[in-house]
């Protein structure tokens, strides 16, 4: 009768244990219930081997209980590590990227968005449930960053409805709403999301003007020194691109953003200089990118010069050429410098990657700057590049030599100058700066060095107006945005950190998401056997003939 009462009792305890385990998943609701179920389990289990003791100690003096105990508690350790891990990665959300191109991580520019949101960003996504897992893990980086970020999964076969408030027609469109507005995009790579959330940040678009009429570099080419890359980059970060011939205007359009004045290989006529001047003196934002000319003479871009000398630039008579190995890495010789360390400047802030400018002048900032005019060099070579002004010489026999006793000029070589200057609001509203009228003379006819007299009094404007900034860049280079160059590490990230630097959101200057790289592996019929026979006949004969041999050694 006892036995009969402890057989019954590890039974109860046993049955106890499990039913206590199962309802703690099944009734969440029902904790209390389980857990003195449990209780009354252990108790039960614990009286049924107090009294099977000598037993239990017979069963654990045998040698094939104590390999066997020693292998359970070998089992019981790593699984307890194991939860202990687990245990410890679902409180703490860490994840490491260990992939060669950071393709899970997000990038520099869509944190900066991110951190700088100051309401709630609804993302919605609308797909087949099937395909949500498609973006889940990108935008769950995006809440991460920001508990302003918050991801609604929606199934448009399901919810039809919500499907039509939001004008959905397409699997796999993502809605972005922020502050009243809506943006809408198909999205496949953290580049579209990315685009997305700006245009609805900002709300509208802003406009560049790509000036036409001397043989600048053209936007819309898609031929190989073309510009219409580099166009429809400026397009996905919210600009609205358009051509303008300056010198069929009076004035600079009242909706332009920016002037970007490309590689001409003309000078710009009086008027045209003249509704440039007008245009920055009313806070206007203008991209000079200026190649270097075959003969390099001054008066060929005299005009150009002029103005650029009025706000504190001057461009270098010469051709910049880099002896380092740099240009080798990416298939070029020593006419394309390539710049890797940047002046501390916001348009190059945390910029750590390569640029190259295929045959590039000098561009320097004029010395002597003012309280209200400020030219910096945000970009420079190498220190083993050099400015070469033996221009004949390199025409005619092809040669380049580094001859600093001749007039050439050691690295590192300023290529990029930024200029800002402050504008009074009523000067900007009348667009007249008060420029003396002898600067302007002595400006028109020799490029000058002394700031000083540039916006004279515009430090210190008259009533309560705020001041306006005016942006200008110089860059010696324009082929470094051409569609054949713009692949170049960071020549893309680059051109736009200028074009929204100069638009003053400075929030979207960064290293932008990169597309993802193909890296699948294109086999010959002859390879595909090859792998075929070595991966299932060969490597697998090894494996099984190394057993045999060794099976037979221990037979003999």
């Amino acid at each position: 009768m006892l036995r009969i009462v402890i057989t019954t009792l590890g039974w109860l305890g046993a049955s106890l244990v499990f039913i206590a385990a199962a309802g703690r998943f099944l009734r969440a609701d029902m904790q209390d219930v389980w857990f003195w179920c449990s209780v009354a389990g252990f108790i039960c289990l614990c009286l049924y081997m107090l009294s099977q003791w000598r037993d239990i100690i017979r069963l654990f003096s045998t040698r094939q209980t104590r390999y066997g105990s020693l292998a359970l508690a070998s089992i019981v350790l790593v699984l307890g590590i194991l939860t202990a891990i687990n245990y410890i990665a679902s409180r703490q959300n860490r994840r490491w990227d260990l992939t060669a191109a950071k393709q899970f991580t997000l990038s520099d520019q869509t944190i900066r968005i991110l951190e700088t949101l100051e309401g709630p960003a609804k993302i919605l996504v609308f797909d087949r449930e099937n395909d949500f897992d498609r973006l889940r893990m990108r935008l769950g980086e995006y809440e991460n960053v920001t508990d302003h970020v918050s991801v609604d999964y929606i199934d448009i076969d399901k919810q039809p409805s919500r499907a039509r408030q939001y004008q959905i027609q397409t699997y796999g469109t993502v809605v972005f709403e922020y502050q009243d507005r809506v943006e809408r995009v198909v999205a496949n790579t953290e580049q579209d999301l990315t685009n997305a959330l700006i245009k609805a940040i900002e709300g509208t678009e802003r406009t560049v003007y790509f000036v036409q009429g001397h043989d600048e570099k053209n936007v819309r080419s898609a031929e190989r020194d073309g510009y219409n890359t580099i166009g429809n980059a400026l397009e996905l970060d919210n600009f609205f691109v358009e051509t303008l011939v300056l010198a069929q205007q009076t004035e600079v359009p009242a909706d332009a953003s920016m002037l970007i004045i490309a590689g001409p290989r003309t000078d710009l006529l009086e008027s045209e200089i003249e509704t440039l001047q007008q245009y920055l003196e009313r806070g206007g934002k203008v991209l000079f990118l200026m190649d270097p000319s075959a003969e390099l003479e001054p008066a060929q871009q005299a005009n150009i010069r002029t103005l650029l000398s009025r706000w504190g630039v001057t461009l270098g008579d010469d051709i910049v050429f880099d002896g380092s190995a740099m240009g080798q890495l990416l298939g070029t010789d020593a006419s394309m410098p390539v710049a890797a360390d940047y002046p501390s400047h916001p348009i190059t802030d945390r910029f750590n990657v390569l640029t190259a400018f295929p045959l590039a002048r000098s561009v320097e900032p004029t010395p002597g700057e003012t309280s209200n005019l400020v030219a910096e060099a945000f970009l420079q070579t190498g220190n083993q590049s050099w400015a070469e002004t033996d221009i004949a010489r390199l025409t005619e026999t092809g040669e380049v030599e580094r001859e600093e006793n001749q007039g050439d000029r050691p690295g590192p070589v300023t290529i990029g100058v930024a200029v800002t200057a402050a504008i009074s609001n009523s000067t900007a509203e009348t667009g007249n700066a008060p420029i003396s009228e002898q600067a302007k003379s002595t400006a028109a006819t020799e490029p000058t060095s002394d700031t000083s007299t540039l916006l004279e009094g515009a430090a210190n404007p008259s009533g309560d107006g705020q001041n306006i900034e005016t942006r200008l860049v110089v860059v010696g280079d324009s082929d470094f945005a051409a569609n054949y160059s713009l692949g170049i590490q960071g020549n893309r990230d680059l051109f736009l950190n200028i074009a929204n630097w100069l638009t003053q959101q400075e929030t979207l200057v960064a290293i932008r998401p990169r597309e993802p790289e193909d890296r699948r592996i294109t086999l010959t019929a002859d390879q595909q056997l090859r792998i075929l026979w070595l991966s299932v006949f060969m490597i697998p004969g090894v494996v099984l003939g190394t057993g045999i041999y060794t099976w037979w050694l221990g037979r003999q």
